[in-house]
């Protein structure tokens, strides 16, 4: 395409309004780059901050209630609950780098348990929809792009973001739920218990 354009350009004789754009846009990108490095860094310290201080197993200790509700079959124990929370925190934060190392060990840990190795646990389809639908308190990326386009109030995009996230994500859970619940695997367990209830 970039090629095609070019080719247009110079049958057409606009090369100048091409060369031009191309100037214009490299040092967009470039300033785009240091402002969202300036953010990030900020919020990634907070992060780390917050893990040595922690804050963070603090946080990941509120939210097993939640945890034991979208993962029921995990034991409390696992690894991959540790690496659930810290990457569903950073989702959070909107800190979505900083969250793709801990969903990579979540996935690991998940897969470990995994009784079927080649075909995705129940677990591990909850946690792929819910960082789909990545529910966000704070919206980093936007806010920065707001910033670096001269808004006049980059950070009242929040507002608008936690609820549109929030109702992804509950749609995206009540989904995965449903679809559980149908699963060849909870079928069998469902058609387990019952033999065992009639036997009794």
């Amino acid at each position: 395409m970039i090629l095609l354009g070019i080719l247009c350009a110079f049958i057409t004789g606009r090369m100048p309004e091409v060369t031009n754009a191309a100037i214009e846009s490299s040092k967009e990108a470039v300033a785009v780059c240091i402002t969202m490095l300036g953010i990030l860094s900020m919020w990634m310290g907070l992060m780390r901050i917050a893990e040595d201080a922690g804050a963070v197993t603090a946080l990941s200790r509120k939210m097993r209630p939640v945890l034991s509700f979208l993962f029921p079959r995990l034991p409390k124990g696992s690894k991959a609950l540790e690496y659930i929370s810290a990457n569903m925190l950073a989702n959070m934060l909107g800190l979505a780098w900083a969250a793709t190392p801990a969903g990579l060990k979540a996935m690991d840990e998940l897969q470990k348990l995994n009784i079927k190795k080649d075909t995705a646990s129940d677990e591990m389809c909850m946690f792929m929809i819910i960082n789909m639908s990545s529910l966000q308190l704070v919206t980093v990326n936007i806010i920065a792009w707001r910033a670096q386009y001269n808004s006049a109030n980059p950070s009242e995009i929040i507002g608008p973001g936690l609820a549109a996230t929030a109702f992804s994500t509950i749609v995206a859970v009540i989904f995965a739920k449903a679809a559980g619940f149908f699963s060849p695997r909870d079928c069998d367990l469902r058609a387990s218990r019952r033999k065992e209830a009639t036997r009794c």
